[in-house]
């Protein structure tokens, strides 16, 4: 079994748990409303923001060539992508102006805030929990989200889904290369901490989600 298989079998009950999340299983299927959406939208910018900083600070913090790489290449390809979202946020009416001025939620503060904790204090290698969630589960759902709200809108472009669209599942070349790079890792305590790391990210992304289901009216579990 590749680390890459093992990685995702391993993190599986922290996957299914996230997909359960009232908010996430009924909006893949039913829909939001508009301004949960924007709400969403807004919380990614405060994370989305911090992907090129946090990569560039794990790439200072290791001495793995192979891995400072791999960070190089996705900082390349991540640089700039917050501000897709706020062209999505004003497409959709929303005031992005605000939004980039303003603070992210209490769960996605403690997300990013963890981040750069576990870099720093942890091991540069944590990085890799949380590109794996963010990414895996945009390739998942990003597609599908953005599908069921396009249509909910009665929207007739992709104007204000440019952040889905470009994290969905026409992005396999971003896939692949996370594949082939987790697959290189063959220290087996490197491999144990990008898995525990998995399940942490997991856990605090899906907070950011009953956090938003409050928006929504939705109940979620404790």
């Amino acid at each position: 079994m590749s680390f890459y298989d093992r990685l995702n079998a391993e993190t599986a009950s922290e996957r299914n748990a996230f997909l359960q999340i009232p908010l996430v299983a009924q909006a893949t299927v039913h829909g939001a409303p508009r301004e949960v959406y924007i709400a969403f939208l807004e919380q990614a910018y405060h994370h989305v923001k911090h992907t090129f900083p946090l990569l560039a600070l794990a790439a200072s913090r290791t001495r793995d060539e192979y891995y400072q790489d791999a960070l190089v290449e996705y900082m390349e390809e991540e640089r700039g992508h917050e501000k897709w979202i706020l062209d999505d946020i004003r497409a959709l009416g929303g005031n992005a102006d605000a939004v980039e001025k303003g603070e992210p939620g209490q769960a996605c503060a403690i997300m990013v805030g963890y981040a750069y904790y576990a870099i720093e204090h942890i091991s540069p290698y944590a990085m890799l929990g949380s590109v794996h969630v963010l990414e895996g589960l945009s390739v998942m759902l990003a597609d599908t989200l953005a599908d069921v709200l396009k249509s909910q809108f009665s929207l007739s472009d992709d104007a204000g889904f440019s952040y889905l669209r470009s994290h969905g599942s026409l992005d396999q070349e971003h896939v692949a290369f996370f594949r082939d790079t987790i697959n290189g890792f063959t220290d087996k305590a490197v491999q144990d901490l990008i898995i525990a790391q998995s399940k942490i990210f997991y856990r605090l992304y899906g907070a950011i989600f009953k956090d938003l289901a409050k928006l929504a009216g939705l109940r979620h579990a404790a």
